[in-house]
């Protein structure tokens, strides 16, 4: 059955100042059991706290972030040069998962590109199901670039044919495209779920303010940008019809994520989807 858990980008502040442990135990508080690891240091200590929030309370760590390859300034793990490291990591940690969270920068700058990297890719993936672990590929929206009229994320899928996708959905709104279709299109290819909403927000005051003054560049650029990430159920996805298909099409986890509070804390967001949630009848999923 599916698990709907926490994407800990959100949490990143909070461990460097609270600290890992004390800082999931606030979160298992809320209703959440799993989580998401990425954008925190896998150091011996961040390991560590991790396993003891696993052992003491409950909470699982579904699954872990690697890039590929590290670009220069990357202080992350890579497959290429930490392989063995993630894969102890992941065992310890029980996770079965390993995600990609983006294209490289570097493979953006053309389809041979983005080619090179699929192949590489790939070729992970066949080496950590020999560990017992998952590689998935995370989209975000500039995936749904076309290339000879084919999404780029089709292209992806198609060449790299070991990777499971693991579906934003906030992110496929953002690229012009229908969540639930694009569940329903990838179906078991799709493992791992980013349960993250989109809200057109009102223009903010200060803009009327730029139009009194003449500015009429300054408001229109406030006029053109006001989607936001939004807490779960407080935005226009439609994520009753997104959970029912998840469940469909037989999910393996689902991440809470919001990449911009907006002035509220990281536990706040995440109480108001929980509640949310749970208001949708997903309280089975926890």
């Amino acid at each position: 059955m599916m698990r709907i858990g926490v994407q800990t980008m959100m949490l990143k502040d909070l461990f460097a100042s609270d600290g890992v442990y004390p800082t999931l135990a606030r979160v298992r508080a809320i209703g959440y059991q799993a989580v998401e690891v990425s954008q925190v240091p896998m150091t011996p200590e961040n390991v560590a706290a991790l396993e003891r929030s696993r052992d003491e309370l409950g909470v699982q760590i579904a699954s872990l972030s690697a890039a590929v390859s590290a670009p220069r300034g990357f202080a992350g793990d890579s497959l290429e040069h930490d392989f063995d490291k993630i894969v102890a990591d992941a065992r310890r940690l029980d996770a079965s998962h390993l995600r990609i969270g983006m294209l490289p920068f570097a493979a953006m700058e053309s389809l041979d590109t983005v080619l090179a990297f699929c192949a590489r890719a790939d070729e992970f993936a066949v080496r950590l199901r020999d560990h017992g672990i998952r590689l998935a590929y995370h989209n975000h929206h500039l995936e749904f670039t076309k290339y000879d009229g084919q999404y780029l994320l089709d292209l992806i899928a198609e060449e790299a044919p070991a990777l499971d996708l693991e579906v934003d959905v906030h992110w496929v709104q953002r690229g012009g495209l229908d969540p639930v279709r694009m569940l329903s299109t990838y179906g078991e290819r799709i493992t791992l779920v980013h349960l993250k909403d989109y809200r057109i927000a009102p223009i903010a005051p200060e803009a009327f303010d730029l139009l009194a003054q003449g500015d009429f560049a300054g408001f229109m650029s406030a006029f053109t940008n006001t989607v936001q990430f939004a807490e779960v159920g407080e935005g226009s996805l439609d994520f009753a019809a997104i959970l029912a298909e998840c469940r469909a099409q037989g999910v393996r986890f689902a991440f809470v994520e919001q990449d911009d509070l907006y002035g509220r804390t990281a536990l706040d967001c995440l109480q108001t989807s929980y509640d949310n949630l749970i208001a949708l009848g997903a309280a089975d999923l926890f």
